[in-house]
């Protein structure tokens, strides 16, 4: 059996839906602030591409992102696509109490798979994080989805190596308490094919009335890899960001996450179908440097899509001219 034979065995033949995360996870980081309007114009635009949700904005402490102070205004303000879920990222109680006022059609909790970084991404201990997650989970309960983020799945900057039974007991234990959602994080990259395999293999079947996501960061290279490991292992569902942008605060070496446009491009390429029209995404994409003011680490934006062709050189017909004098 050669690989494409394998890959059209083990992939499921079904959709695979793109979630994109730049609004949130991407400008997190960014030293400027974006202008509310420039956000919601890049929003609508990428609700019109075919993704199956957007992550809006973090209802979290303007003096904790700053870049993301505009939550409750852009939230309010962006036109929604009945096919696309609006999420946001919230860190507690309060924040969750703002999103719903702002009827978010999902709500992304996080909590990390390491003591170490969950301290210094949200201040409580992983055991203080899980309670106040049930909280928000029994909260939100009837008003709209949750899904609960596990961040440094793969790896932890501080830590290391994580155990995998960790990341699974926490998914089990999320699961009981009601939440819709379970997203695995490679939060600074530190995941490989293999690894991804090991984690990914029976989650599907082990959570099946939840939504299972993977989410990759490209910071050394293995991001798309990842994603064919997590296809292989039946998942079916990938965050991603426009043009590569994203990273967390609070991890080391976090840079950004697999770029949309380049996983849709892999994915089409292969032959898999994702609902999301490339060519809207690359538009999109074409006008996010001048946002963010600096150049986005996006390969297909710099490069073009594969199936692109280009005219011979000028001279071409003096070239082969002269290479078949050369035959004769």
């Amino acid at each position: 059996m050669d690989f494409e034979e394998k890959v059209g065995k083990e992939i499921p033949n079904k959709r695979i839906y793109i979630n994109d995360v730049v609004m949130r996870d991407g400008l997190q980081i960014e030293c400027n602030f974006i202008p509310t309007q420039q956000k919601i114009e890049m929003i609508n635009a990428l609700s019109q591409t075919g993704l199956h949700k957007i992550e809006v904005t973090s209802f979290t402490s303007p003096k904790a992102i700053p870049a993301l102070r505009d939550a409750e205004e852009v939230m309010m303000r962006i036109n929604r696509t009945p096919s696309v879920k609006y999420v946001a990222l919230v860190p507690n109680m309060r924040g969750a109490e703002r999103a719903l006022e702002c009827k978010v059609d999902e709500i992304n909790l996080v909590m990390s798979a390491s003591d170490t970084h969950n301290l210094s991404n949200t201040r409580m201990t992983m055991k203080q994080s899980k309670a106040v997650l049930t909280d928000i989970i029994k909260a939100a309960k009837g008003k709209t989805a949750v899904n609960i983020s596990i961040s440094t799945a793969f790896g932890c900057p501080m830590e290391g190596y994580v155990d995998p039974n960790v990341v699974r007991e926490l998914g089990d234990w999320f699961c009981s308490e009601g939440a819709t959602g379970i997203t695995i994080c490679d939060t600074t990259g530190m995941a490989n094919p293999i690894q991804v395999a090991k984690l990914s293999e029976g989650l599907v079947n082990r959570w099946p009335n939840l939504e299972l996501t993977l989410h990759f960061h490209n910071t050394r290279g293995m991001g798309l890899a990842n994603v064919i490991a997590g296809l292989m292992s039946g998942v079916n569902q990938y965050d991603a960001s426009l043009g590569g942008l994203g990273g967390c605060p609070y991890a080391p070496s976090a840079t950004g996450n697999i770029c949309t446009e380049d996983l849709v491009h892999m994915l089409t390429a292969m032959g898999l179908t994702t609902g999301v029209d490339l060519n809207k995404l690359l538009l999109c994409a074409r006008n996010l440097p001048s946002m963010v003011g600096h150049d986005v680490p996006g390969a297909i934006l710099r490069a073009g899509k594969s199936d692109a062709l280009f005219p011979p050189p000028i001279d071409f017909a003096e070239i082969k001219e002269r290479a078949l004098a050369r035959a004769q």
